[in-house]
C-alpha cells in the first residue's frame, strides 16, 4: 500500500493497524493471560493440558509463518487483515461453548492459522512501509505502543466485567458462575475481534506495500528471493533475539497464576494486576522505539535483554513473602518494561541489518517462524514444571529458563552488533577502493 498523504490519513492508517494487530490475539491470548486461575478451574484443564493446546497453536503458526510472508509481497494488507480478524472472531463463539481439552487443541490450531497465515507478515510489512528509514524504530514503537494501550484498555476492562458478574464470596462460587463469568468475557473479546476486522476494511487503503511489485513476481522470482534472505546472517541473529524476546513475553501469561499461588492474590486480583501490567507496555514500546532511532536499535536491545536476565534470576532464586507483595510490583514492572521494550523494536532490526525493504515479508516468514517458535513449548514447559513442582517450586524452575533465554537473547544482540560493525566496514572499505583513482593518476 502506498503510504498516506497528510498526517490525518497516516494516523488512521496506523491506528487501524495498531487495533487490528492486538484484537487478534486477544482470544488466543489475552484470556489464558489475564484470567488462567479461572480459565483452568472452569474448563477443568490442569496446566498441562492448557499448554499442549497452546503448543498446537504454535505448531500450526509456525507452519504459516514463512508462506504468510511471501502473500504479505504478493496481496494487499487491507483484505489480508480483514479476513483473519473475521476468521479468528467466528472462533471465539466456539470458545465460548467451553470445549473439552482435545476441541480446544483444534480450536487453537484452527487460531494458529486465522492469526498468522493471512496477518502477520502483512502487519509487519504495513508498518514498514508506514515508516520511512530513519524513522523505523519509531514505527514499530508505535505500533507496539499503540497495541499494548488497547491491550491494557481492554485487559481492564474485561477485569472489570469479570469483577461485576463474579460473585463476592470468591470461596464459594460454583463452577457454573465462575464459567458464565468467564463466557462474558470471551464474548466481548469475539466483539472487539470482529469490529476490528470492519475497521481494518474501512480505513486501511487499499494496494500494496510502498515500492513493491510482487503480483508481478513469478514463483522463480519468490523462491529467489527466499534464497536471498536466508543468505543475510544478520536475519538468522534476529531470528535468535526474537524467539528469546517472545519466550519472555509467552512467560507473561504466568504471571497471574504466580501471583495466586506466590504471593496470595485471589483470582479476581490476579486478574487485576497482570491488566495493571499491560500498562507499562505502551510507554515502553513507544519509549524503546524513540530511543533505538536515536541511540541504535540494538544498543537498545541488549539493555532490556540485562534487565529481563536479573528480573528473572530474582524470581528464581528468592523465596515469595506474602507481606511483600511490593516486591511482586517491582519485580515484575521491571520485567514488562523490558520485554515491552523489546516487542516495540526487535523488527527496526531489518533496518540496521540492511534487509531489502522488497524482501520484508520474506524477511519476516522467515524471522518469525523461528522467533514464534516459543508459542509451541513455553505454555507446555510450564505447564509440566508447574505440574511436576507445585506452587512456589514450579514456578521458580519456570522463572529459570526464562533466564536462560534471557542469556541468549543478550548474547545474540552481542553477535548481532559485531557482525553489522564489520559489514560496515568491510562495505566501506569496498566504497573506498571503488572511487579511489589509481596511484598513476593521483
Amino acid at each position: 500500500m502506498h503510504r498516506a498523504d497528510g498526517p490525518l490519513r497516516r494516523a488512521l492508517f496506523m491506528g487501524c493497524l495498531i487495533i487490528a494487530g492486538e484484537a487478534i490475539f486477544s482470544l488466543p491470548f489475552h484470556v489464558a493471560r489475564f484470567f488462567r486461575p479461572t480459565l483452568l478451574a472452569a474448563f477443568g484443564f490442569s496446566n498441562t493440558q492448557l499448554g499442549a493446546a497452546m503448543a498446537v497453536y504454535g505448531i500450526t503458526a509456525m507452519l504459516a509463518y514463512f508462506p504468510g510472508g511471501p502473500l504479505a509481497d504478493r496481496f494487499e494488507a487491507r483484505k489480508l487483515l480483514a479476513l483473519s480478524l473475521w476468521l479468528t472472531g467466528l472462533g471465539g463463539f466456539y470458545f465460548a461453548t467451553v470445549p473439552t481439552v482435545t476441541a480446544m487443541g483444534w480450536l487453537y490450531g484452527f487460531w494458529g492459522v486465522s492469526t498468522i497465515l493471512l496477518f502477520w507478515g502483512a502487519l509487519i510489512s504495513a508498518t514498514r512501509a508506514w515508516g520511512s528509514a530513519d524513522e523505523q524504530g519509531r514505527a514499530y514503537g508505535i505500533l507496539d505502543g499503540g497495541r499494548g494501550l488497547l491491550a491494557a484498555v481492554m485487559a481492564s476492562a474485561a477485569a472489570v466485567l469479570f469483577a461485576m458478574v463474579f460473585p463476592d464470596d470468591a470461596a464459594a462460587v460454583s463452577a457454573a458462575q465462575r464459567r458464565h463469568a468467564l463466557q462474558m468475557v470471551i464474548y466481548a473479546y469475539t466483539a472487539v475481534t470482529i469490529l476490528a476486522g470492519g475497521l481494518v476494511w474501512l480505513f486501511v487503503p487499499p494496494g500494496r506495500a510502498r515500492g513493491t511489485a510482487q503480483h508481478q513476481l513469478g514463483s522463480a522470482d519468490m523462491l529467489r528471493r527466499v534464497a536471498q534472505v536466508m543468505r543475510l546472517p544478520a536475519v538468522w541473529l534476529q531470528a535468535i533475539i526474537v524467539i528469546s524476546a517472545y519466550v519472555a513475553y509467552k512467560g507473561f501469561d504466568n504471571y497471574a497464576l504466580f501471583a495466586h499461588q506466590g504471593y496470595g492474590l485471589d483470582e479476581v486480583e490476579a486478574a487485576a494486576f497482570t491488566a495493571k501490567m499491560q500498562w507499562l507496555r505502551p510507554a515502553a514500546a513507544l519509549g524503546a522505539g524513540v530511543v533505538a532511532d536515536r541511540w541504535r536499535c540494538s544498543r537498545v536491545v541488549m539493555v532490556c535483554f540485562a534487565l529481563l536476565l536479573g528480573a528473572d534470576l530474582y524470581f528464581a532464586m528468592a523465596t515469595p513473602v506474602l507481606s511483600a507483595r511490593w516486591v511482586l510490583l517491582v519485580n515484575v514492572s521491571i520485567s514488562c518494561v523490558a520485554m515491552f521494550g523489546l516487542r516495540g523494536v526487535y523488527f527496526a532490526l531489518f533496518e540496521e541489518a540492511a534487509v531489502p525493504r522488497m524482501a520484508t515479508g520474506t524477511a519476516v516468514g522467515l524471522v518469525s517462524v523461528i522467533g514464534y517458535t516459543p508459542d509451541i513449548f513455553v505454555g507446555l514447559v510450564a505447564g509440566v514444571l508447574l505440574d511436576r513442582s507445585p506452587g512456589v517450586v514450579g514456578h521458580q524452575h519456570f522463572f529459570l529458563f526464562l533466564a536462560g533465554f534471557a542469556a541468549l537473547g543478550l548474547v545474540a544482540t552481542l553477535l548481532f552488533q559485531r557482525l553489522n560493525t564489520a559489514l560496515g566496514t568491510a562495505a566501506q572499505a569496498t566504497e573506498v577502493v571503488a572511487v579511489a583513482p589509481p596511484d598513476h593518476q593521483r
